[in-house]
C-alpha cells in the first residue's frame, strides 16, 4: 500500500520535504515540475503529460497537482491509500479551498474513495516559515487525524499557523471552514487590474477555520465533495 505525496509548489519546493519528513513510512512522491500555485481543480486532457521518474520513489509531472493525483493512482500506485498534499506556503483557509491546486489534488483522490489530507502554512509577513517546526506540527497532525474515521466523500483541509519562536505550540482544533468572501480590490491603470486584496484582512468569523488560525492554532476542517 502507497501514499502518495505531491504538492501545488513542484517538486523542489522546501515544503514538500517538509511533508516527507514529517511521516514514519516510506511514500511516494508525483509532484508538479513547475509551481503552479492557484491553479485549483485544473486537469490537462487535451494534450499529453510526461512524466519522469528522477528517484526509486520520485516522479515528476509537467501537469497539475489533479494531474499528479490521477496519474498516481492509476499508473504508478493503484493500491494507493493515502495522498498526502503539501505544505503549502501560504494559507488554504475557508473559501481558498476552491481556488487551490493543493486541496485539489486531495479532492481528487476522494472522489475516487481514497483519503486524503491537504496541508497549507499560513504565511504573517514578515515572518518566514521554519520547515522544520512545519514538520514538527505537521507530524501531530497526522498521527492525529490518521487516527479518526473519515467519512466517505470527505477529506481533512489543514492550516498551520505562523508564529514567532517564543510563542507556545499551537493546538489541533477542528473547526467550520469560513464561507465569507476574500478581500476583493484592483489597482487600475489604464485599462489593466491589479489585484490587491489583502489576504490578512479577510473576515474572522468566531470559531472559523480563518480565525482558528489566525489566533495561533492549527486549524482543521473536514471537507465533503
Amino acid at each position: 500500500m502507497t501514499i502518495i505525496l505531491t504538492n501545488d509548489d513542484g517538486i523542489n519546493a522546501p515544503g514538500l520535504r517538509a511533508l516527507q519528513q514529517a511521516i514514519s513510512e516510506s511514500t511516494t512522491i508525483v509532484a508538479p515540475h513547475q509551481p503552479i500555485s492557484g491553479c485549483g481543480h485544473q486537469v490537462t486532457t487535451n494534450q499529453g503529460i510526461k512524466l519522469k521518474k528522477i528517484s526509486p520513489s520520485e516522479y515528476v509531472l509537467e501537469g497539475t497537482p489533479v494531474d499528479c493525483t490521477r496519474v498516481a493512482i492509476t499508473k504508478i500506485a493503484t493500491n494507493t491509500k493515502l495522498v498526502l498534499s503539501g505544505i503549502n506556503a501560504g494559507g488554504n483557509l475557508g473559501i481558498d479551498v476552491y481556488i487551490s491546486g493543493t486541496v485539489a489534488a486531495v479532492r481528487e483522490a476522494a472522489i475516487h474513495g481514497i483519503p486524503g489530507i491537504a496541508i497549507s502554512h499560513w504565511i504573517k509577513n514578515p515572518l518566514v516559515i521554519d520547515w522544520s517546526v512545519a514538520t514538527r506540527w505537521t507530524s501531530r497532525v497526522l498521527e492525529d487525524l490518521l487516527a479518526r474515521p473519515l467519512p466517505p466523500g470527505s477529506f481533512w483541509n489543514v492550516n498551520l499557523p505562523h508564529l514567532e519562536a517564543d510563542q507556545p505550540e499551537p493546538k489541533i482544533i477542528l473547526c467550520e471552514p469560513s464561507i465569507a468572501p476574500l478581500p476583493v480590490d484592483y489597482r487600475v491603470e489604464g485599462d489593466t487590474y491589479y489585484y490587491q486584496g489583502e489576504y490578512a484582512k479577510r473576515d474572522r468569523t468566531l470559531g472559523t477555520d480563518v480565525d482558528i488560525c489566525f489566533g495561533g492554532n492549527i486549524a482543521v476542517t473536514l471537507i465533503r465533495l
